[in-house]
């Protein structure tokens, strides 16, 4: 264990923990440590977990979901389909936004025509309303989605987007969120301030049509140190954690005065390449530190080596101290679309060694392996432990992390040759992933999203699109377990290993654990 680690935890655990919080103030106030960067408060600005985890918060979906991904309703208290192409939402009644206001269709149409036109969205939500063609208000309380296909799964889609008001955010700015100006929604809690890379405060929503919130107080705190997060929590200063470090977690559970939940996550780490580029690529060179005539990662050969080549078993026994599943595609077991048949296998050096050679890099080349570190989970560790897979079959890899604020900004513009990143998947099923992360990007076709690459494939583009307009379910299941398939195959994207989410708390508060990783004060009981 690091000597930070064990000075911050040894610290922690000689503190005399049952003073630090009267009673009566836990009752009140809760505070949070997430180890996420939130990078902004308005709802469409990026579709990223602690973005979206803060923003639950503030405003709701019309479809909510449950701690293990079900469909439960939120803003929406039915919806049905009322022909193959038109999807029919019966709106809440007596809904106010915070500031008194009532909560209207109008206001869904407006969400709609907002969601992909945010400026400067490093990823935003447009693939979950890329069948919606036009919405139609049928009554203040009653609104239709008329989509350009059959949908199947738009209200799985429509959970994932945020409703705001017309009547405050028309004009308004992503810092006019930040700044609180807009933070006005129908959520559980109201917004009271913003200090970017450190904390949100909030109060809670008395006004709100759901169940009161346990806590009147909530602070919401960013802590990239995985350390500083568990001495926090030790020492009384927290009372709620996330992404709690495998290092930690034994400790932690011995604990008496700390609960642990966790869950099988949604959540894959991968790789993706640049293909944005068909000459030289950011970061890769040539043994001589030379640039490439030729962007290497549009030769299939090239990427299928560097995929046989991670030993995700390793990386998920030593690196991730068993909080992972090895994984070769980007869903776990008994998910939507989960194909059985792709499974991780032990590294192939031979077979990578021989794939180069076969693609023209008998000797290998150099490149820079890009990360964050402090997104997930040991995020740059993972990205050490490949490069060192890498360089053993000659392709010498350097690693450069940087935090996620920075890292997902200039991996949206295409600044990177490789990087390591994560997904999860909040729809559970299949084609959520294909939509944003490897569909091409198309800002008409509402694709690619978060296409931070730039991969494009006709033949998957098209296997997709199949998939989103199959009403059928197992058919739609089969062709979503091809399309895993092709895949595992071209390796658009080289997924490692399934996170399990892991949170910890400071009795006698405890925390609901949840599939879709979302950390929130409506989770946090004071039991």
């Amino acid at each position: 264990m690091p000597r930070l680690r064990r000075a911050l935890l040894a610290a922690a655990l000689a503190a005399p923990v049952a003073a630090t919080v009267a009673p009566q103030a836990l009752s009140q106030n809760l505070t949070i440590a997430t180890g996420g960067s939130v990078t902004s408060v308005d709802p469409h600005f990026f579709n990223a977990a602690p973005n979206s985890s803060l923003a639950l918060h503030f405003f709701e979906t019309l479809v909510d979901r449950t701690h293990d991904a079900k469909l439960q309703p939120g803003l929406a208290t039915e919806w049905r389909a009322v022909s193959p192409r038109v999807w029919e939402f019966k709106l809440r009644p007596n809904v106010t936004w915070h500031d008194g206001r009532p909560f209207t269709a109008d206001d869904v149409v407006f969400t709609l025509s907002r969601v992909p036109n945010v400026p400067n969205s490093p990823g935003g939500f447009t693939g979950f309303i890329r069948s919606i063609e036009r919405t139609e208000v049928v009554d203040p309380l009653t609104v239709r989605f008329h989509t350009s296909y059959p949908n199947p799964i738009l209200p799985t889609e429509i959970a994932s987007i945020f409703i705001i008001s017309r009547h405050v955010g028309e004009g308004a700015s992503t810092e006019d969120y930040n700044a609180g100006r807009a933070a006005i929604g129908t959520g559980p809690f109201r917004f009271a301030s913003h200090r970017q890379g450190d904390r949100t405060e909030m109060t809670r929503n008395d006004a709100h049509w759901g169940p009161r919130q346990h806590w009147q107080r909530v602070s919401y705190r960013f802590v990239a140190n995985d350390a500083a997060r568990s001495a926090a929590l030790l020492a009384g200063d927290v009372d709620v954690i996330d992404q709690v470090a495998s290092s930690d977690l034994a400790r932690l559970r011995r604990e008496q005065r700390v609960a642990v939940s966790e869950v099988q996550g949604l959540r894959v780490v991968y790789l993706m390449a640049d293909f944005s580029r068909t000459g030289a690529v950011p970061g890769v060179t040539d043994n001589n530190g030379q640039p490439l005539a030729q962007n290497p990662f549009h030769d299939v050969r090239v990427r299928r080596a560097l995929n046989m080549s991670i030993a995700r078993d390793t990386i998920a026994e030593r690196v991730m101290e068993g909080q992972a599943t090895p994984n070769a595609q980007w869903l776990p077991p008994g998910v939507f679309g989960h194909n059985p048949d792709v499974t991780a296998r032990p590294a192939d050096l031979d077979g990578a060694r021989r794939l180069l050679a076969e693609a023209g890099f008998p000797n290998g080349f150099r490149l820079v392996l890009t990360t964050p570190n402090d997104r997930f989970p040991n995020d740059s560790r993972i990205a050490q432990a490949v490069a060192q897979n890498w360089t053993r079959i000659g392709v010498q890899t350097q690693v450069e992390a940087q935090p996620w604020a920075t890292f997902s900004t200039r991996s949206a513009r295409q600044e990177y040759g490789m990087r390591l990143t994560s997904w999860g998947s909040v729809t559970a099923e299949a084609s959520y992933m294909l939509v944003n992360i490897m569909a091409t990007f198309d800002r008409e076709k509402r694709t690619g999203a978060s296409n931070s690459g730039r991969f494009s494939s006709p033949e998957l583009d098209a296997m997709t699109d199949r998939i989103a307009a199959t009403l059928d379910d197992a058919e739609r299941e089969r062709l979503s377990r091809e399309a895993v398939r092709w895949v595992a195959e071209n390796a658009p994207i080289m997924p490692i290993v399934q996170l399990n989410h892991t949170w910890a708390s400071r009795r006698p508060v405890t925390y609901q654990a949840r599939m879709d990783e979302r950390t929130t004060a409506m989770g946090a009981r004071p039991n």
